[in-house]
C-alpha cells in the first residue's frame, strides 16, 4: 500500500491511497467466498457455484462493491498510521480507480488535530497560596463533626427553630391556581438550608407540629423557570414532624465516639495534620492550575468545529450519566430547567473550547519535550485506577488491552507535561501592595 498526505487547509488533510492489485484480488476472492454462501443460483447448491457463473448471475460489480467495503477501511487506517496524521472526524472518501486487475486508488479528505504554536511554558511564575492552619480551623472541623454526629430528637411540643429538620406537605399557588412543580408530600427540609425560595423557610419558623399556614413568597427575577420568574406565590404549608439536633459536648467522650482516638487532644492533632495536608494539596493545585492556564494561554491554535462538538458530546454524556444516578432523565432535566438540547449544548461550548485547548497545548508540550510514558509508568497508572475504582489490576489491564492503550497513554503524557511545567516554574513573590496590606494593623 502507498499513501501520501497533503495539508490542503489549516486542519484538513488529503490522503491519496493506493492498494496493491494483489490485495484487491484477495479481497475479490474473499467477497466471492462470502456472497456465494448467501445467494441461490439455479442448478447449484448454495456455496458451490463456480465463480465465473456466480459473477454472471449477480454481476461483477457486486463483488467489486463487497471487496471495496473490505479494502478501503483497512487501507485508510493503515495510511493514517503510516502518515502520522491524527484524524478527529470521519473521512470524506472519493474513489478514483476501482477495476479488477488494477490497483485500487482513492482519496480521503479528513479533519485532523490542529497544529499548535507553543508560547512560553518553561520558567513561568505563579503565586502559591499560604497553607497555614489556625485554631479556628480546627474548631470549625470539630463543630462539623459535632453536627454530623448529632442525635435527632422528635419535638412533640414547641415551635420550629432554625436548623430543625421538618417533614412537610406544601402546595404553591399563583393567583389562586396551583402550578407545576409546586406541590410536595412528606418533603424533608432543613430550616436554614435555603432550598426553597426566600421567605418560605423563614415563614415556617415558629410553626408547630400539625399546624397549617399560608406563606407568601416571590420567585426571583432570574429564576430558572421563566414562567415563574418574578411572580408572587402563596404556599400552603403543613408541618407534619419536627426533629431537632441534640449536640454532644466536645470532650474526650466525644473524641472516642467519633474517631479512633481516646482524647480530644489526640483528635485535634489528627485534625490539624489532615487540614494541613488538605491545605497543602489545595495550594499545590492552585499553583499548578495557574501555571497550566498560563502555558495554554501562551499557545495558539485553530480548533476544528468537529473537536468542539465531540467534546460537547462528552460533557452532555457525563451530565446524563450523573442525572441517571439520581433517577432523573435528560428529558426531565430539560423540562425542569425549561431548556432545549440546543440551548444546553450552546452553554457547554465555552467549557468545551477551554478543555480542548488545554488538552492540545499539553499534548504539544509533551511532544516537544519527548515526554513518553515508560511501561512502569503505564503499569503504575493502571494500579492507581484500580485502587480508585476498587477493581483488581488484572481487570483494569484486561479492559485497557481490549479498548486500546491510546487514551491511557495520552493521559499519562498530559500528566507528565503538567509535571514538567511545574518543575520548571518559579513561585512568584506576593505583590508589594499585598505585603503592605497584610502588614497593616487592623483598624479598630
Amino acid at each position: 500500500m502507498k499513501a501520501t498526505a497533503e495539508r490542503i487547509e489549516k486542519n484538513t488533510v488529503l490522503l491519496e491511497i493506493e492498494v496493491e492489485t494483489e490485495r484487491f484480488s484477495e479481497a475479490l476472492d474473499q467477497a466471492y467466498q462470502k456472497l456465494v454462501k448467501k445467494v441461490n443460483v439455479p442448478g447449484f447448491r448454495r456455496g458451490k457455484t463456480p465463480r465465473f457463473i456466480f459473477e454472471r448471475h449477480i454481476g461483477t460489480q457486486a463483488l467489486v462493491d463487497e471487496a471495496v467495503e473490505t479494502v478501503i477501511p483497512e487501507a485508510y487506517f493503515m495510511a493514517v498510521g503510516d502518515t502520522g496524521i491524527e484524524p478527529v472526524a470521519q473521512p470524506q472518501l472519493e474513489l478514483v480507480q476501482v477495476e479488477e486487475g488494477k490497483p485500487v486508488v482513492f482519496k480521503a479528505k479528513v479533519t485532523v488535530k490542529p497544529e499548535v504554536a507553543l508560547g512560553q511554558y518553561i520558567g513561568l511564575e505563579a503565586p502559591k497560596p499560604e497553607t497555614g492552619i489556625n485554631d479556628d480551623d480546627i474548631d470549625s472541623e470539630l463543630t462539623r463533626l459535632q453536627q454530623m454526629h448529632a442525635r435527632l430528637v422528635l419535638v412533640e411540643e414547641g415551635e420550629v427553630e432554625n436548623g430543625d429538620l421538618l417533614t412537610i406537605d406544601f402546595l404553591g399557588k399563583i393567583d389562586g391556581i396551583p402550578f407545576e412543580g409546586g406541590e410536595g408530600k412528606d418533603y424533608n427540609l432543613e430550616i436554614g438550608s435555603h432550598v426553597f425560595i426566600a421567605g418560605m423557610e423563614e415563614g415556617m419558623i415558629g410553626m408547630k407540629r400539625e399546624e397549617t399556614k399560608d406563606i407568601e413568597a416571590a420567585f426571583p427575577e432570574d429564576y430558572r423557570k421563566e414562567d415563574l420568574a418574578g411572580k408572587d406565590a402563596v404556599f400552603t404549608i403543613t408541618v407534619k414532624e419536627i426533629k431537632r439536633k441534640e449536640l454532644a459536648p466536645i470532650d474526650d467522650d466525644f473524641a472516642k465516639d467519633v474517631s479512633e482516638f481516646e482524647t480530644l487532644e489526640e483528635l485535634k492533632v489528627n485534625i490539624r495534620n489532615k487540614l494541613e495536608q488538605a491545605s497543602k494539596t489545595r495550594s499545590d493545585t492552585v499553583f499548578k492550575q495557574t501555571l497550566i492556564s498560563k502555558a495554554v494561554d501562551n499557545s495558539q491554535m485553530e480548533i476544528p468545529e468537529e473537536m468542539l462538538e465531540g467534546r460537547i458530546d462528552e460533557i452532555a454524556e457525563d451530565i446524563e450519566r450523573n442525572l441517571w444516578t439520581q433517577g432523573v432523565s435528560m428529558q426531565d432535566y430539560l423540562s425542569y430547567t425549561g431548556s432545549t438540547v440546543e440551548e444546553i449544548r450552546k452553554q457547554f461550548k465555552p467549557e468545551a473550547e477551554k478543555s480542548v485547548k488545554r488538552t492540545l497545548a499539553l499534548e504539544a508540550i509533551a511532544k516537544a519535550e519527548k515526554l513518553e510514558p515508560s511501561e512502569d509508568e503505564i503499569d503504575a497508572e493502571i494500579e492507581k485506577i484500580g485502587r480508585e475504582i476498587g477493581q483488581s489490576t488484572e481487570m483494569i489491564k484486561k479492559t485497557v488491552e481490549e479498548r486500546g492503550r491510546g487514551k491511557l497513554v495520552e493521559q499519562i503524557r498530559i500528566n507528565k507535561a503538567i509535571d514538567f511545567i511545574t518543575s520548571q516554574a518559579k513561585i512568584a513573590e506576593p505583590a508589594e501592595e499585598e505585603v503592605e496590606q497584610e502588614s497593616k494593623p487592623e483598624q479598630e
